[in-house]
């Protein structure tokens, strides 16, 4: 019976991305028990993992755990962070392991040299290379979510317009770079017929409170008023789902919905794309700008100042899409 620990922190796209790996572990692999080690904010996404026996969490440092996982006797290690504290716990543990490659100097190239060397796969099938020691293969079903049943919203309690169908639209990133200004948003709003639902964390409430204040009641804010759990109900139940590059787009792709995503600074090629086989997302950008990528991530403001990769987006193009 072997016993796996999967290593992933954050964030919540990355470790949605792992929840194939997961699966196809506990399922491929003989009376595998597997445990998943990542930081304590994230607990709640993988609590409901069937595929999961136990998650160990930190808050700040692999000492914290490292007696537990020492305790752990685990048979192989799948590390799909590969940083410093995952090699800690790798060292700390003295077992078999797998890293994951984060092609670090591929995505160095083609952020500053413009370079692509990216082997023009996803994210999700690099992940799987660190299983093949084990002889784990993807079965292409997809990406995981498990909403716990306390967190399934009732959409008869949302407002009176919004009850019989919306499309969901993540307005939040983590970084400026990413999202769309709120001049764009409204406008794109402006021209969706459909009543519309807000999403993100409470960083993006005052953008929200903006955007439906300037188009009425058919746009409800719901940023900061849910948890993660309850965020991805309204997510599933949603009839499409307009999207940054962001943790909800994941969530979405797990859930098989009509996603449209916009890209920034940050494009598809890095291949963290919508991850639905047998499925079609739209992906909206703003192509042939030579300032693009200009990070792997993204910044706090535009590094050139003219912020093209999202003032020059398409709006027809996504309210055609949305429908």
């Amino acid at each position: 019976m072997p016993k796996i620990l999967v290593i992933r922190f954050s964030s919540i796209g990355d470790i949605v991305l792992t929840t194939p790996v997961v699966r196809c572990i506990k399922k491929q692999l003989p009376g595998a028990e597997v445990h998943y080690l990542t930081k304590k904010e994230f607990v709640p996404l993988l609590l409901e993992n069937p595929y999961i026996d136990k998650v160990i969490s930190i808050d700040k440092n692999v000492a914290e755990i490292l007696n537990e996982l020492q305790n752990g006797h685990y048979d192989f290690v799948v590390d799909l962070h590969h940083n410093l504290r995952s090699f800690q716990v790798k060292r700390g543990l003295k077992t078999a392991s797998s890293s994951f490659p984060k092609l670090n100097i591929e995505k160095w190239l083609l952020v500053n040299l413009k370079v692509n060397r990216l082997p023009g796969i996803h994210i999700v099938d690099r992940y799987f290379q660190t299983v093949k020691k084990l002889n784990v293969a993807n079965d292409g079903i997809g990406l995981d979510y498990f909403i716990p049943v306390a967190d399934e919203v009732d959409t008869g309690l949302l407002p009176l317009t919004h009850r019989q169908g919306y499309i969901g639209f993540v307005i939040g990133a983590r970084h400026y770079t990413k999202q769309l200004p709120e001049t764009k948003i409204i406008s794109i709003c402006r021209k969706i017929s459909s009543p519309i639902i807000l999403l993100g964390g409470k960083a993006d409430f005052e953008k929200g409170e903006a955007v439906s204040k300037a188009l009425g009641s058919r746009v409800y804010n719901a940023c900061g008023k849910y948890n993660i759990g309850q965020s991805a109900s309204l997510v599933r139940q949603a009839n499409k789902i307009i999207t940054h590059d962001t943790g909800l787009m994941h969530i979405a792709a797990a859930f098989k919905k009509d996603i449209i995503s916009v890209w920034g600074n940050t494009i598809p090629a890095f291949g963290m794309y919508p991850y639905m086989p047998g499925a079609h997302s739209q992906i909206v950008e703003v192509e042939g700008l030579s300032c693009r990528p200009c990070s792997k991530i993204g910044y706090k403001a535009c590094p050139k100042k003219h912020f093209k990769c999202m003032m020059l987006i398409d709006e027809e193009k996504i309210a055609a899409h949305a429908g």
